[in-house]
């Protein structure tokens, strides 16, 4: 006579989804937004990211994410600030231009 044991393995979760590297977000900040090379920085964490994330490191990968998002987020403010000022000076400028051609 013989017995059967079953023996019931938990369920396995499925594996965390891979943290987002922002490659092409700092892409772009280093083609159209790179004051004071943040965009520069901020795309050689998201390689550093993406490198880490292709060898199974993920929290390597993210740490490194975690720093090109706040680059590229540093950058971008930064960037519209500097756009506000501009044209907030150059409406400036063309107002005292116009008052003074009107006088």
């Amino acid at each position: 006579r013989s017995t059967t044991v079953l023996v019931e393995e938990p369920p396995q979760l499925p594996p965390p989804p891979p943290p987002r590297d922002h490659l092409v977000w700092s892409l772009f900040t280093t083609l159209y937004g790179n004051f004071c090379c943040l965009g520069l920085l901020a795309f050689v964490f998201s390689v550093k990211s993406r490198d880490r994330k292709v060898l199974g490191d993920y929290s390597g990968a993210l740490s490194y994410a975690s720093t090109a998002k706040w680059l590229n987020i540093t950058a971008l403010v930064i960037n519209i600030l500097i756009v506000v000022i501009t044209i907030t000076i150059v409406a400036l400028a063309a107002g005292g231009v116009l008052s003074r051609m009107n006088h």
